[in-house]
């Protein structure tokens, strides 16, 4: 260890080149040992660690010293009744705020005892939008045409790059001489960010051959991704999935010690009139607190929150109660890639029987989509039943948050 850590304080072995001469245990000790050494702070709970490093330092994380540990808790167990998810599930949830698992096990418990919730997706499909350079807003109309009318072209073009890609729409829109192609893939199982990038690499240089548009940026932020945007909350992005549950007078009053009247009214007085106030992209209570947690813990994208908190929350008047829905336009989520193949998170994804590849390909991934969904719901149904009855504080002061 010595020797390297000599030739890391000399500069002769950069922190990202240790794996080329070590196994990843070892690099990654060393280069912690030089951290702490460098920072005079010891780091020893980062470095305890269980998950095994051979993928996690080629695919997840370059220069890695260790893990930060973040707690994870259950919520549930809560019904489902979706096209993909059907039965009852607990919920992992990573996340250091106090009282939101204890929220979101009380929504459970709701839902639960209503019978569970109804869970559909309404669209599927990750998106990318290069965007290229025109002449003139003659020659921007002229690479808009093309596109649209060699669509036949460009999806034999993006689709022979990858296995389970599939190209299902294209839209395009100019800003003067800046063109937009918004083309949006079904990815199977998988997230898909990678997969589209390369996909709309090879689209975009067929576009250029036949128009002359020049490319700038594969991605233009028409797609848009990690960023909240309109485009998202209307044309959806991911998977956009709705869920619901009709509750009646008793449950309400029984379970959220509050009357439907008072939850139609905070809904709307809240989530709708204050948000529009406010001009939020996102008309719901608290929907990115449960997204970010189910994220964490199942090995997803975090920065892919910003899309989940476009959730817009509607309760109907029912005749002996109401119907309580969310509806998230764009939640990205995969079951394959990315995180999801580190051992902890791995876990999460198994307790939810939705790890990898599913049949038909697609199916694991929209099953965690209606589950993470309806956990939305619980969360959103707690927190507005919380609000009604006047009991936020008191629960966080109880918690001792």
């Amino acid at each position: 260890m010595d020797e390297y850590l000599r030739r890391l304080r000399d500069g002769s072995l950069k922190l990202y080149a240790l794996e080329k001469e070590l196994p990843p245990d070892k690099a990654v000790a060393i280069r912690r040992r030089f951290i702490e050494e460098e920072t005079n702070t010891k780091l020893e709970h980062i470095g305890d660690l269980s998950i095994s490093l051979d993928a996690v330092v080629k695919k997840n994380c370059e220069n890695m010293i260790g893990t930060i540990q973040v707690p994870v808790g259950v919520a549930g167990p809560i019904t489902i009744h979706g096209e993909y998810a059907e039965g009852s599930y607990y919920l992992p949830l990573a996340t250091t705020e106090g009282a939101l698992i204890a929220s979101v096990n009380r929504g459970c418990s709701l839902i639960s005892a209503a019978g569970g919730t109804e869970v559909r997706i309404l669209k599927d499909g990750m998106t990318r939008a290069p965007v290229f350079a025109a002449d003139s807003i003659i020659h921007a109309k002229t690479i808009c045409d093309w596109v649209m009318n060699h669509q036949d072209e460009i999806r034999a073009e993006a689709e022979a790059t990858t296995r389970f890609g599939k190209l299902t729409s294209i839209d395009v829109t100019t800003g003067g001489t800046s063109v937009f192609v918004r083309m949006a893939f079904f990815t199977g199982d998988a997230m898909g960010m990678n997969m589209v990038t390369i996909a709309s690499a090879k689209a975009a240089d067929l576009i250029s051959q036949k128009t002359g548009a020049r490319l700038i940026a594969l991605s233009g932020n028409w797609c848009t991704d990690k960023k909240p945007a309109s485009i998202n909350a209307v044309m959806g992005r991911g998977k956009t999935v709705s869920a619901g549950i009709l509750l009646t007078n008793e449950l309400i009053e029984r379970v959220l010690k509050t009357t439907a009247s008072s939850l139609l009214e905070v809904n709307a007085r809240k989530n709708l009139v204050g948000s529009a106030r406010a001009g939020s992209l996102g008309f719901n209570a608290h929907a990115a607190n449960i997204i970010a947690a189910m994220f964490i813990a199942c090995g997803q994208d975090p920065a892919h929150v910003v899309e989940g908190s476009l959730c817009i929350t509607t309760v109907d008047s029912a005749p002996d109660g109401v119907y309580v829905s969310v509806t998230l336009p764009a939640l990205p989520v995969g079951t394959v890639g990315g995180g999801t193949g580190i051992d902890t998170q791995a876990e999460s994804l198994r307790m939810l029987d939705v790890l990898g590849s599913g049949t038909p390909p697609g199916s694991n991934a929209k099953k965690l989509a209606e589950i993470i969904a309806s956990g939305v719901l619980a969360g959103e149904l707690s927190l507005l039943g919380a609000l009604a009855a006047q009991h936020l504080a008191r629960a966080h002061s109880t918690l001792g948050r």
